[in-house]
């Protein structure tokens, strides 16, 4: 065995094996793979080896598609047979509010130019004879969907990988992962010791264990999951005999099963509700090519409904039935990048739909490994989606709950309550006894919008039961006066001798005077977007940098990476050290008088301005300023400060009407303003002159910001795409992102987020469209639930043009 390698990858499943090879494509040959026992030991062996391109979210739609183009690849480059069968399928919907989903998910494909379609119940029956119409309303076809052997798969990529110069050892146990004080890795298993730069955790079932060694504590945890085959049915052989092809693949979405050709039975599998975790808390060593105690009586309601929609299954035989672990995470995507805190630690694990997923996972690994960047914008797969919040009894109650929904139909105003409640601020039961809807973000519960008694969601994917109490809340604001919670942002406070240079240097934007605040991109080096800030000048080398919640690891991560080697900046991410409130509309201002001594005229605490006093009896960091806007204030505060602060403003505010408002209300108000978000309108797919951002890119300062070159780039080309905002001929449903934008019938651009902005009482959509046509005014549509609606570009903010409530 080698002594030293350039990279270890842990686990020989078919992540693993895709990380490597990717690696070796990349030019890396000085890399190495660890497996304890076999190849496809633990998962992969016992997959059904399924694969499909769709997904809801098109950038990992996009990973997928890559996955299935590159079986044709690697099956010829290592001359090992795959069992590849493209047999195309079909995603059954027994109810009118599946089809309406499978409206908005082939929508969100068009731009990407995907090649699935709706059909008929008669078409899909024509397609698969063995499934009984008249239980289903409608399909999508799509073409690019099949099956594969995960054995041979498998080992086609090790193959690849070999003949590029990778090396694989079998029978080789890590037993313990030691860094260096110089950063590389001591990778020690049971037959040698192994230094390397980089550590890539693929072990799949035991990825946790591997986690433990070096204090990390991923949230991932394995399922137990069912599938049978059945002998050989006549009606399959008399298919293949009269058609001269195979049966497709078909999941039936409200059946929650799964059903596809085995030679010449078939295959069915479920996700059922009556779900079970697997070794919960640790996975044992010993285990491998193994399988579980079988346990139909536990999915019998779902083969029930299986075999009354596909009639055929009653009379046919059961040959084998297959249960076995596979790894899941709390939302269902895998867990990939670079661990936060740690140096070269690399995760690609709880990859669930290996053989959908394995090769983007293995590609944009690779890619970030070798170019420091993914090549794609893979934050929906992202390890520091999570924060330490996700213990292991969270991880297993979310692990859970998604499982038993895989095939449910997540609605957009739909809140999972499993893990829940977990994070709370000190005004959560005051809010809740004011009507507050929660919704759960990044752990912490936030309120949505505020119910008046006997009143609750209605899940759907057109206008609910908020519809309304959310529209009252945005006029409210509009009209007097508003109270927010804003604790869900991410806080940070920096110091230090050295701060000031370095935000310098980290943010693309100026840094502000004293007691003044400045919006703020932040770029990588090939100068796109990966996050925008509030940053606040607190004087005496004191700054605060108020952010995403969501991706608060995200960005620490980064934030960690660069920060300086000599202790000249003092960094700490607030979490809920800092809470906070945000006040805003027209009578903000004199609700805020009222609790002070101090001057808040415009005069005094001019737009972007940012004061410590006290209000009241509570110290605050009072900034003027509201993503609302609107004429409006942010109050941050500690912990203790939070519930005097909330009566206290109530109390002040009640003579001008005061109402409380959330979530669904505050994106109504910033959408009519055409102020864009994190992860939809921002995020590092995008340049800041195609977001709209470039006005607060100081491109001209002296300091050498991350991503500068790049950045001035784009300025003098312009960049390919630009952010826009439309006023769209809704009827009963607003967008919800990603749908597609047509231009004269052609489809050229995407909708990144909206709604119905209730104070302008019109339905508004932001999206990117093509530099070339971002003046066009008419000839625009956009598609909501398969309808193809007119919109009008709208050259300036809906409210406000000019901003000129904001800095009255």
């Amino acid at each position: 065995m080698k002594s030293h390698a350039r990279v270890v990858v842990i686990g020989g499943g078919v992540v693993g094996c895709s990380v490597l090879y990717h690696l070796t494509k990349l030019g890396w040959s000085d890399v190495v793979l660890l497996e304890r026992s076999e190849l496809t030991s633990g998962s992969t062996w016992h997959a059904a080896g399924g694969m499909h391109t769709i997904n809801g979210d098109p950038n990992v739609a996009k990973l997928q598609k890559y996955t299935v183009e590159l079986y044709k690849e690697i099956e010829a480059y290592s001359g090992q047979d795959i069992g590849l069968h493209m047999t195309s399928g079909l995603m059954l919907a027994a109810t009118p509010e599946r089809f309406d989903w499978f409206k908005s998910l082939l929508a969100k494909g068009k731009y990407a130019n995907g090649e699935a379609r709706l059909v008929s119940v008669e078409e899909a029956h024509a397609m698969m004879p063995l499934l009984d119409p008249t239980q289903f309303v409608g399909a999508v076809f799509d073409p690019h969907e099949g099956h594969l052997d995960p054995y041979r798969t498998t080992h086609a990529y090790a193959k690849s990988a070999k003949k590029n110069g990778a090396e694989i050892y079998l029978h080789t146990k890590v037993e313990d992962l030691v860094q260096r004080p110089d950063g590389t890795w001591r990778v020690i298993t049971d037959k040698g010791e192994i230094r390397c730069e980089h550590v890539v955790n693929a072990a799949g079932l035991w990825a946790r264990e591997v986690g433990r060694m070096v204090g990390l504590e991923l949230p991932v945890l394995a399922m137990e999951h069912m599938y049978l085959i059945t002998e050989d049915m006549p009606e399959v052989i008399d298919f293949n005999k009269t058609s001269g092809r195979e049966l497709m693949h078909c999941v039936d979405f409200d059946g929650e099963i799964y059903i596809r050709q085995e030679r010449n039975g078939m295959l069915m599998g479920t996700y059922e509700k009556d779900c079970r975790p697997w070794s919960p808390i640790e996975t044992p060593w010993t285990f491998g090519h193994e399988l579980l105690a079988e346990d139909l009586e536990r999915i019998t309601n779902e083969l029930e409904v299986g075999f009354r929609h596909f009639p055929a299954f009653n009379n046919a035989g059961i040959k084998t039935i297959i249960n076995g672990p596979f790894t899941f995470s709390p939302d269902g995507n895998p867990l990939v990048g670079p661990v936060r805190g740690m140096t070269n630690f690399w995760s690609a694990c709880a990859v669930m739909a290996g053989f959908s997923q394995g090769g983007g996972v293995g590609l944009a690994l690779a890619n970030w490994i070798v170019e420091g960047d993914p090549g794609f914008d893979v934050f929906a797969m992202d390890v520091t989606r999570y924060g330490d919040y996700a213990s292991l009894a969270y991880t297993n109650a979310k692990v859970r709950e998604n499982y038993s929904r895989r095939f449910s139909i997540r609605y957009p105003n739909e809140e999972l309550p499993a893990a829940r409640p977990l994070l709370t601020t000190p005004i959560y039961d005051a809010l809740k006894a004011r009507g507050a809807v929660f919704g759960a973000s990044y752990g912490l519960e936030t309120p949505l919008w505020f119910a008046p008694e006997g009143v609750e969601d209605a899940f759907s994917w057109r206008r609910s039961t908020d519809f309304e109490h959310v529209g009252r809340e945005t006029k409210a604001v509009r009209d007097s006066v508003g109270l927010m919670e804003t604790s869900g942002f991410a806080k940070y406070s920096i110091g230090g001798e050295g701060a000031h240079a370095w935000l310098d240097h980290i943010l693309a934007g100026k840094v502000p005077a004293v007691g003044r605040m400045a919006l703020s991109p932040m770029l990588n080096e090939a100068g796109k977007l990966i996050g925008d800030f509030t940053l606040a000048n607190l004087g005496d080398d004191a700054f605060l940098l108020i952010g995403s919640g969501i991706a608060e690891d995200f960005h620490m991560r980064w934030f960690e990476t660069h920060l300086p080697d000599d202790d000249s900046v003092s960094f700490d991410c607030l979490n809920l050290g800092l809470v906070g409130l945000s006040i805003a509309g027209p009578r903000s201002r004199d609700v805020l008088q009222k609790l002070t001594h101090l001057d808040l005229s415009d005069q005094a605490l001019p737009f972007m301005g940012i004061v410590e006093i006290d209000l009241g009896m509570a110290p605050v960091i009072l900034g003027r300023v509201s993503y609302t806007g609107d004429l409006g204030f942010e109050l941050w505060m500690k912990p203790e400060y939070q519930r005097y602060l909330f009566d206290l403003i109530m109390e002040a505010g009640a003579e001008f009407g005061i109402t409380l408002f959330g979530l669904r209300a505050l994106n109504a108000l910033r959408v009519e303003k055409s102020f864009g978000s994190w992860s939809r309108e921002y995020r590092p797919l995008y340049g800041p002159v195609e977001a709209g951002l470039g006005r607060f890119i100081a491109y001209g300062k002296e300091a050498d910001f991350i991503g500068k070159a790049a950045a001035i780039e784009e300025k003098a080309e312009g960049g390919a795409l630009r952010l826009v905002t439309f006023v769209v001929d809704a009827k009963d449903a607003d967008v919800l992102g990603d749908e597609p934008i047509s231009l004269d019938g052609q489809v050229c651009g995407w909708v990144t987020s909206g709604g119905y902005a209730h104070a302008a009482g019109v339905s508004v959509a932001m999206g990117y469209v093509p530099k070339e046509v971002s003046r066009t005014e008419e000839g625009w549509q956009i598609e909501v639930l398969g309808e193809m609606l007119i919109a009008r570009l709208q050259p300036h903010p809906i409210f406000d043009a000019n901003g000129s409530r904001m800095r009255s």
